[in-house]
């Protein structure tokens, strides 16, 4: 499941680079430990160009969700909460 997703991300990398002003870096949280289930969200953290703004961020939630047919949650290095920066880092799968 995890390489699927992974090939889907990477597939359209170009096209969130252009149109979002990011990048995917890494997948995290319950897809990431293998222990997700159907409700599971995908968590994904990306970097965002220095011009990006929050409605590129939320573009980007919106076209994810639309493309891999699952809810998503993006987050950027800084948005992580200082106490679970550790384990998001330690679990992350980087594409």
């Amino acid at each position: 499941m995890i390489e699927e997703l992974k090939k889907n991300i990477i597939e359209k990398r170009d096209e969130i680079r252009k149109q979002y002003k990011a990048e995917i870096v890494a997948v995290f949280g319950s897809y990431a430990r293998g222990d997700f289930h159907a409700d599971s969200d995908l968590d994904l953290l990306v970097d965002m160009d220095p011009g990006a703004s929050l409605f590129d961020l939320v573009g980007l939630q919106h076209f994810l969700e639309d493309r891999l047919g699952c809810k998503v949650d993006v987050g950027t290095r800084n948005s992580l909460r200082e106490e679970l920066r550790e384990s998001v880092f330690r679990e992350a799968i980087y594409l």
